[in-house]
């Protein structure tokens, strides 16, 4: 009995001591581009017109390509990082990488080599689940399981999907901040 209370006092006490979810800014965000958040819960939000340069995979070599073209292109960097995400059964899986121009009049739209496309991305409205931690397996099923009910309960259907990862190898994992994310089909 003592055992247990104890571990219940260990357990309470640890949770009233723990630190909320925090985001840790490296880079400017994208004008007009919300910040990440409310943490672990599903929310509605709006993402303005902005411009990418997008390439196929979602490796540290597909990272390292898209640091070149905006080192060469003297772009500065922004968070977050931007990957498509497709359904594959029912897991996710990350299909190519973006990273955001400040705005749309940085740089200019179109193909640099055979690796990357610049576009430009129309204004969009998303259902997001952030979290503060790794981006596992684990932790983007229960993130696209979160927004799968969402989808549900509002009676909507996703025209896509993208992940959000907005630090980089310098935040520990445990404090990164992720954003899994349906982008609505856009009203009429």
């Amino acid at each position: 009995m003592k055992k247990t209370l104890a571990l219940i006092l260990l357990s309470l006490s640890s949770c009233l001591g723990a630190e909320p979810p925090a985001y840790v800014s490296e880079a400017p965000l994208p004008k007009g581009w919300p910040a990440p958040g409310p943490y672990n819960e599903v929310a509605e939000k709006s993402y303005p017109k902005y411009r990418a340069a997008i390439t196929p995979g979602s490796s540290g070599l597909s990272f390292w390509t898209l640091f070149s073209h905006i080192k060469k292109k003297d772009i500065p960097m922004t968070a977050p990082v931007e990957m498509k995400m497709e359904k594959d059964g029912d897991k996710m899986k990350r299909v190519n990488m973006a990273f955001l121009y400040q705005n749309t009049e940085v740089g200019q739209s179109g193909a640099d080599g055979q690796k990357i496309e610049v576009k430009d991305i129309e204004q969009a409205k998303a259902l997001s689940y952030a979290w503060v931690g790794d981006d596992s397996p684990e932790q983007i099923a229960k993130a696209q399981n979160a927004l799968e009910k969402a989808l549900k309960a509002k009676e909507l259907k996703a025209e896509s999907f993208r992940m959000l990862g907005y630090n980089g190898p310098g935040t520990p994992r445990n404090k990164r901040t992720y954003e899994l994310q349906a982008v609505l089909p856009v009203e009429p």
